[in-house]
């Protein structure tokens, strides 16, 4: 059998220049070219959760600084957009124990926003979700002492994971 390298190489070429659709998450340029700042007020908490309006509001802002070009800030008056939410719930449920105390070694967090990224100069809204939800696994320590220690850490996770997905989902446009 004879390998013909012009038609291998013909078909490289033609395979190497087909793109698949994939992107980095949170890279897209899906906005309009007008918005430049992008403010993020203090999102609303529905929750019987202390404070996590706020560590969801600051990991939002941390994420669209470290992963855009957008300049963020928190009044809406100063901005070509606004991102607006309510943190409407917030679950824990235990997914796997530990054999000899009995205790949860993984959760599933669920967290269920509404939110809507609206364009101030026109009022259009670029993005809305009435149910816009988190979910992912976390492991706990086992050791007891460490376990009390872990419901802020843990918290700041959720809520680091929770701003990547939802910047992504804003400035892709989804």
């Amino acid at each position: 059998m004879k390998v013909r390298g012009g038609g291998c190489a013909a078909l490289l070429a033609v395979l190497s220049g087909i793109g698949c659709g994939y992107h980095v998450a949170g890279k897209s340029d899906a906005l309009p070219k007008t918005i430049h700042v992008i403010a993020v007020p203090a999102l609303e908490n529905k929750t019987t959760s202390y404070r996590i309006e706020q560590k969801f509001t600051s990991a939002t802002i941390h994420e669209f600084l470290v992963k855009t070009s957008y300049r963020v800030v928190s009044n809406p008056e100063n901005a070509d957009a606004v991102l607006r939410g309510k943190v409407l719930s917030i679950e824990a449920v235990p997914l796997t124990y530990d054999t000899a105390s009995g205790r949860a070694t993984t959760m599933l967090v669920q967290v269920r926003c509404q939110v809507t990224f609206e364009e101030r100069a026109t009022g259009k809204i670029l993005y809305h979700s009435d149910n816009f939800v988190f979910r992912n696994e976390y492991e706990l320590s086992t050791d007891v002492p460490s376990f009390f220690q872990e419901q802020d850490p843990a918290l700041e996770r959720v809520a680091k994971d929770f701003a990547s997905r939802l910047v992504a989902a804003v400035t892709e446009n989804y």
